[in-house]
């Protein structure tokens, strides 16, 4: 399939593994963009991540008595999933919704946090050893690294959980 871009056929795994890194990081891209309902940026990574998968596969298929043709398609697909976790990583895209449980020390995050312009939902609960503060706040995940690093300036012994959220309606969003 490459030949017809006159490649040399000694560095078609090469190209194969580019081709896959590329598909793959797109590929991981893509899924996380259906995830969080950005159609068009889907499609978009969709589209070209498919025809480069098509380019590979097909030089691959056409090529089968070349092992390292193989090893480049693995190796490619393998290194493309964590490059596309990393880039994914990078942009930060999304919101994150950090629960954080204080022992002794809730109203100091509150404080910290409310005066660092992040909205924050405090409420009581019980734990093993007693009364604790629960945190609930929600926020953009390129800020998740800065709450976190608040929150263990003012108790050092929270305990904080970070889950995906896609929001939905309204609420208070630090500018």
């Amino acid at each position: 399939m490459l030949d017809f871009l006159a490649i040399p056929e000694s560095i078609f795994p090469l190209v194969i593994f580019c081709l896959r890194v590329v598909d793959m990081s797109m590929d991981t891209l893509r899924v996380l963009f259906v995830i969080r309902g950005r159609k068009g940026l889907a499609w978009i990574l969709g589209f070209v991540q498919s025809t480069l998968w098509v380019i590979a596969i097909t030089s691959v298929l056409s090529n089968l008595d070349n092992i390292l043709n193989i090893i480049g398609y693995a190796g490619g697909f393998a290194t493309g999933i964590v490059v596309g976790m990393t880039i994914e990583e990078r942009l930060a895209i999304g919101h994150g919704n950090l629960r954080i449980i204080s022992s002794r020390k809730g109203s100091a995050i509150t404080e910290q946090l409310r005066k660092a312009g992040y909205g924050v939902t405090e409420l009581p609960g019980r734990g093993r050893d007693g009364m604790v503060t629960i945190l609930d706040v929600s926020v953009q995940r390129k800020d998740i690294a800065r709450v976190r690093m608040l929150v263990d300036s003012a108790d050092p012994d929270a305990f904080i959980t970070v889950e995906e959220i896609r929001p939905l309606h309204r609420g208070y969003w630090r500018a």
